[in-house]
Parts: structure tokens; C-alpha cells; sequence
């Protein structure tokens, strides 16, 4: 068992700053997965901890070891890779077996720890086979098993199902998910900027963006509690619908006014000195409901219709001139293209951010 702490951890190249301060605990057998949008840092922070760059500045402990200055091989960690990076003459087996050899394991202790990982990855089928002659699905999971092999204090995984089409990444999603249920005392951090991915593997994720992080907590804390429009827009699918909006209330409940002059109680408390200020509203798509009595959110013309079966999404011109407002509901509607309805919203469901872009807390 070990954990990870990250103090004030920077990285540069040369005038290019990347990461600004990252400020990190993870506990030991957590597995913690990092999201954000592209080139803000997140596969540079993992590719720090397995000691593959170097830090500019602060420090990184592993197991209450300083190891700044340690080389990879020595971190006790195993990585796996976006690219299977498997050796294609080698069979399943050698594969999984080369980092032993290399280590001078033992023959036994090298079967059975592979034999072990091929149980876990229902592999044991597959042992004597090339790499060729498997799917993506069973090539990522030999990636994975020789990782496993190394016995190593913690795993990191850097987007290791983006290479794989939908099916096979529901599979091996939930394969990893497996993974970490037997192997409950090894610490695991994943990058990945599929969202279900960090929803469904995730015991915290750690939005990053812009190389500083915005938020750290449990995934339902992130979609139900977001620090800031950033994290707020960034977590769920389809994202967040935000609206300009003024105060024209404060207290325990806030009174605000949107731009087609239509006022709404959001269920959030501000102050007297936020009367009359900017701030942005909130709602997300799986929120909204089409209103059924007087009392509605606002109104809008449906502009476009996608019927996905399982849901509906509705594009909505309403209330936001710069873009639609997105409705999300349940199930096959019948709604067409043109109609003009108003829409509702559970008022705990509603959000309320400053001009700085910071949540008004419930």
C-alpha cells in the first residue's frame, strides 16, 4: 500500500510554464482520475509522478519518499500507455513475462504472477497467442497484465481506452473497474478526458485546467456541488446550460433577472452587496422538464430535435441569444421543430455563479 503527495508541484519549458503549483494528496488504494480539456497539463502531471519528465519545481513523495531525483525504474510504479506498445514477435505470455526476466525473477515466480494477471484479465485463453492475432480490447488488457506483473505500488493509466471503438471501451472500462475491486490496497491514477470513464472508475477526480487545479471531490460531489462555472460546464454531458443573469434579490434565497426580463428564486443565499451585480444562472440539460402548470423557467422556440431513443435532446432559442438552451428528457417526446414551450426546473437544482465565476453556496 502507498500514497502520493504532490507539494507545490511546477513544470516548465524553458519560458513555457505548464503546471502552476499542483497541490495533491492521494491516499493510499485510491484510485483518482485526472479530466480536463486538452493541453491542460494532465498527462504531463502523470508522466511527472513515473519520473518521464523532470520537476521544474516542488516536491513529489511516493510511500513518504522524496523522489524528485529518483529515476522510474526505482519508483515502484507501472504505467500503461495509450499505445499497447506491445513487442509483436513475443507472445501473450513473453509479454507479460519480459520486465520479470529483465528483473531476474525466478521462472516460478514469474508464472504464477502471470498466470495471476491472466486470471484477473480473463486472459488465460490467450497466453500463447501474438499480439496480432488478438483485438484491441485483449491487446490493451496485455498492457495492463504486464503492468500488473511488475507488482508495482501504484499504477498509471494515460488514457489507456482512447484508441478503442465504443464497444471495446465499455468493455475494458469495465475490466479496469474489476481490476481495482481485487486489488483494493493498490493506489491507481488514470487520465482521461472521457467523462464517463472518470464518473464511473473515479473515487475522486481532479478537474485540471490551464495547468492549476480547480476542483478535487468524490464524482457526484463535482456534478451536484461544482466550485466554479468552469468545473460546472466541464462535468456532465451535454454541458451545463449557463445564462447571464442580474441580482435583483439577495438573502437566503436569491432573486435574479434574465435577459428577456423573466425574474427566477434560485435556492442559494447571497448578501446585501450583491444587489444589482452580474452573475451567471445555471441549470443543467437532464433538469429542465417541459412546464405542465403557470409556473415556469422560462420559454423558448425548439430549434432542433434529436430523438435518441433512450432520451431527447432539444435545442431551445429562448432566453440566451450567443447559443440554444439544451434539454435533455427521458424517454421518446413528441415535440417538433418550431413549437414554442416553457420549460420547468427543480429550484435545488438550480446554480447561481458570481461575476468571478465562483458558485454561490447552498
Amino acid at each position: 500500500m502507498t500514497g502520493l503527495v504532490l507539494k507545490d508541484i511546477r513544470k516548465a519549458y524553458g519560458q513555457v510554464k505548464v503546471l502552476h503549483g499542483i497541490d495533491l494528496e492521494i491516499k493510499e488504494g485510491e484510485f483518482v482520475v485526472f479530466v480536463g480539456p486538452s493541453g491542460c497539463g494532465k498527462s504531463t502531471l502523470l508522466r511527472m509522478i513515473a519520473g518521464l519528465e523532470d520537476i521544474t519545481g516542488g516536491e513529489l513523495y511516493i510511500d513518504g519518499q522524496l523522489v524528485n531525483d529518483v529515476p522510474p525504474s526505482k519508483r515502484g510504479i507501472a504505467m500503461v500507455f495509450q499505445s499497447y506498445a506491445l513487442y509483436p514477435h513475443m507472445t501473450v505470455y513473453d509479454n507479460m513475462a519480459f520486465g520479470m526476466r529483465i528483473a531476474g525473477e525466478s521462472k516460478e515466480e514469474i508464472d504464477r504472477r502471470v498466470r495471476s494477471a491472466a486470471n484477473i484479465l480473463q486472459l488465460g485463453p490467450y497466453l500463447d497467442r501474438l499480439p496480432k492475432a488478438l483485438s484491441g480490447g485483449q491487446r490493451q488488457r496485455v498492457a495492463i497484465g504486464r503492468a500488473i506483473c511488475r507488482n508495482p505500488k501504484v499504477f498509471l493509466f494515460d488514457e489507456p481506452l482512447s484508441n478503442l471503438d465504443a464497444a471495446l471501451r465499455v468493455a475494458t472500462r469495465i475490466e479496469i473497474s474489476k481490476l481495482n475491486e481485487s486489488m483494493p490496497d493498490t493506489t491507481m491514477i488514470y487520465v482521461t478526458h472521457d467523462q464517463v470513464e472518470a464518473m464511473t472508475l473515479a473515487d475522486r477526480i481532479v478537474v485540471l485546467s490551464a495547468g492549476k487545479i480547480e476542483q478535487v471531490g468524490p464524482p457526484l460531489e463535482l456534478y451536484e456541488r461544482p466550485a466554479n462555472l468552469f468545473v460546472a460546464r466541464f462535468i456532465g454531458s451535454p454541458a451545463m446550460n449557463i445564462m447571464p443573469v442580474t441580482v435583483v434579490g439577495t438573502g437566503d434565497a436569491t432573486r435574479i433577472k434574465l435577459k428577456d426580463s423573466s425574474e427566477v428564486t434560485v435556492d442559494v443565499a447571497t448578501s446585501a452587496s450583491d444587489q444589482g451585480k452580474a452573475a451567471s444562472f445555471g441549470v443543467r440539460p437532464e433538469d429542465l422538464a417541459i412546464a405542465t402548470g403557470d409556473e415556469f423557467l422560462f420559454e423558448g422556440v425548439v430549434d432542433i430535435v434529436e430523438a435518441l431513443g433512450e432520451v431527447t435532446l432539444l435545442y431551445v432559442n429562448g432566453p440566451v441569444e450567443e447559443e440554444p438552451v439544451v434539454v435533455k428528457l427521458p424517454g421518446i417526446v413528441d415535440v417538433k421543430k418550431g413549437q414554442t414551450l416553457r420549460f420547468s426546473a427543480d429550484k435545488t437544482k438550480l446554480h447561481l455563479f458570481d461575476a468571478d465565476g465562483q458558485t454561490y453556496r447552498r
